[in-house]
C-alpha cells in the first residue's frame, strides 16, 4: 500500500511517497515505491510494550483522521545481529491513515519513558527467550 507523506521522516525530507509492506504480525517494511531506497524495517510497538500518545489536532487534520479512521502505528527499528540487539525509536512513531493513504512521523515530546534508541531484547522476558 502506497502512502503520501504529510510530514517527512526525519532525515529524509525529500521523500513524499512510501510503500508499506507486511512482513508478519510484528514487522513491516517501508520503502520507496520507485527504487526501494530508502528502506526501513518497522515494528509494531503494541506487541512490545504499553504504548500510547496523543496525536496533535494539527496532525490529525493533515492526516484526515476522524473517529472512524483506520490507523496503523509503527516505529522504525535499526536491525542488528543478533536480532535481539536491534533498537527501536519509540519517541518518533510513524502514523498511517489507511483510509486516506496518508502518513506522517511525529515526535512525542511529553513522554520521557519513550527513548530514541531502546534495545528490543529489554522487552522480552527470559521465559519468552527460552
Amino acid at each position: 500500500m502506497i502512502f503520501n507523506l504529510v510530514e517527512p521522516i526525519f532525515g529524509f525530507e525529500n521523500i513524499d511517497k512510501l510503500e508499506l509492506k507486511k512482513i508478519d504480525e510484528m514487522f513491516m517494511r517501508l520503502q520507496s515505491p520507485q527504487n526501494g531506497e530508502p528502506s526501513f524495517t518497522l515494528v509494531n510497538p503494541f506487541i512490545l510494550r504499553d504504548y500510547e500518545f496523543d496525536i496533535p489536532e494539527s496532525l490529525q487534520e493533515k492526516l484526515k483522521i476522524d473517529d472512524n479512521s483506520n490507523l496503523l502505528i509503527f516505529n522504525i527499528m535499526m536491525i542488528q545481529k543478533p536480532l535481539e540487539n536491534s533498537t527501536v525509536n519509540f519517541a518518533a512513531p510513524l502514523i498511517f491513515n489507511v483510509d486516506s493513504k496518508l502518513m506522517a512521523q511525529m515526535i512525542i515530546n511529553d513522554r520521557q519513558d519513550y527513548g530514541v534508541v531502546e534495545v528490543i531484547k529489554s522487552f522480552f522476558t527470559e521465559d519468552e527467550n527460552a
